[in-house]
C-alpha cells in the first residue's frame, strides 16, 4: 500500500532524475494502470449512464399507456358474451315458438281429421235419408196408383150398380101387373129402394173409407217427406258448415306450417350467423390470449433483462467506488 502510494505520488510530483531506474518503471507502470483505471472508470460511468437510460426507458415502457390498455378488449369480449347470451335466449324462444307451432299444427290436424270423419258420417246419413226418401216416393207413387185403381173400381161398381138398377127397373115395369095379382102384399118399389139405398150406402162407405185411407196415407207420406226434406236440408247445411270449417282449418294448418317453416329457416339462419360470429369471436379470443401470453413472456424477459442490468449496475457502482477509493488514497499520499 505504501509502495503503491509512493509510486503514484512520484509519477505526478517528481522528475526522472530524482527516482532510480526501478522506481521509474514502477511509477510508469502505476501511471499506465491509473490511466487504464481512469479509462475504465469513464467507460463504466458511460455504461452506467446507458444502463440508467435503458432502465428509465424500460420503466416508461412498463408504465400504463394506451398501447398497454386491454380494457377495450375486455369490453369487446363482454359485449360479445352478451350478444351470445341474447342469441341463445332468442334461439330458445324460436325453438319454443316452433314447438308451439308444431303443437298447434297437430291440434289442427286432429280437428281436421275429426271434422272430416264427422262430415263423412253426415254424408252417409244423408245418403241413407236419400234412399229412404226414394223409397217413400216409390211408396207414395204406389199408393197413388192404388187410389186410382180404387177410384176406377168404385166408378166401375157405380156403373154396374146403375146398370143393375136400370135392368131391375125394366123388369119391375114389365111384371108389375102380374106380381100385383100374384102377391098383392109385396111392395117391390120399396124393396128396390131399400136395395138401392144399401148399395149406395155401401158404395159411399167404401168411397169414404178409401178417401180417408188415401188422405191419411197421403198426409203421413207428406209428413215423412217434410221431415226427411228438413233433415236433408239440415244435413246439407251441416255439410256446408263442415266444409267451411274444414276449409278454414286447412287454411289455418297451411298458415301454421308456413309459420313453422319460416321459424325453422330463421332458426337455421340465426344458428349459422351466430355460429360464424362465435367462431370469429373464438379466433379473436385466441388471438388476444396469444397476445397476452406474448406480453407476459415479453414482460418476463424484460424483467430478467432489468435484473441483469441492475446487477451489472451494482457491480459497476462497486468497481467505481473501489477505483474512487484507490484514487482518493493515491491523492491523499
Amino acid at each position: 500500500g505504501a509502495g503503491f502510494g509512493a509510486g503514484f505520488g512520484g509519477g505526478f510530483g517528481g522528475g526522472d532524475g530524482i527516482l532510480p531506474a526501478g522506481e521509474k518503471e514502477t511509477m510508469q507502470n502505476l501511471n499506465d494502470r491509473l490511466a487504464s483505471y481512469l479509462d475504465k472508470v469513464r467507460a463504466l460511468e458511460e455504461a452506467n449512464t446507458d444502463l440508467e437510460v435503458k432502465i428509465r426507458e424500460w420503466y416508461k415502457k412498463q408504465a400504463p399507456g394506451p398501447e398497454r390498455d386491454y380494457s377495450p378488449y375486455y369490453r369487446t369480449i363482454e359485449e360479445l358474451r352478451n350478444k351470445i347470451l341474447a342469441a341463445t335466449v332468442e334461439n330458445a324462444n324460436i325453438v319454443l315458438q316452433i314447438d308451439n307451432a308444431r303443437l298447434a299444427a297437430d291440434d289442427f290436424r286432429t280437428k281436421f281429421e275429426t271434422e272430416q270423419a264427422l262430415r263423412m258420417s253426415v254424408e252417409a246419413d244423408i245418403n241413407g235419408l236419400r234412399r229412404v226418401l226414394d223409397e217413400l216416393t216409390l211408396a207414395r207413387a204406389d199408393l197413388e196408383m192404388q187410389i186410382e185403381n180404387l177410384k176406377e173400381e168404385l166408378a166401375y161398381l157405380k156403373k154396374n150398380h146403375e146398370e143393375e138398377m136400370n135392368a131391375l127397373r125394366g123388369q119391375v115395369g114389365g111384371e108389375i101387373s102380374v106380381e100385383m095379382d100374384a102377391a098383392p102384399g109385396v111392395d117391390l118399389t120399396k124393396i128396390l129402394a131399400e136395395m138401392r139405398e144399401q148399395y149406395e150406402s155401401l158404395a159411399e162407405k167404401n168411397r169414404r173409407d178409401a178417401e180417408q185411407w188415401f188422405f191419411s196415407k197421403t198426409e203421413e207420406l207428406n209428413r215423412e217427406v217434410a221431415i226427411n226434406t228438413e233433415q236433408l236440408q239440415s244435413g246439407k247445411t251441416e255439410i256446408t258448415e263442415l266444409r267451411r270449417t274444414i276449409q278454414s282449418l286447412e287454411i289455418d294448418l297451411q298458415s301454421q306450417l308456413s309459420t313453422k317453416a319460416a321459424l325453422e329457416g330463421t332458426l337455421a339462419d340465426t344458428e349459422a350467423r351466430y355460429g360464424t360470429q362465435l367462431a370469429q369471436l373464438q379466433v379473436l379470443i385466441t388471438s388476444v390470449e396469444e397476445q397476452l401470453a406474448e406480453l407476459r413472456c415479453d414482460m418476463e424477459r424484460q424483467n430478467q433483462e432489468y435484473r441483469v442490468l441492475l446487477d451489472v449496475k451494482c457491480r459497476l457502482e462497486q468497481e467505481i467506488a473501489t477505483y474512487r477509493r484507490l484514487l482518493e488514497g493515491e491523492d491523499a499520499q
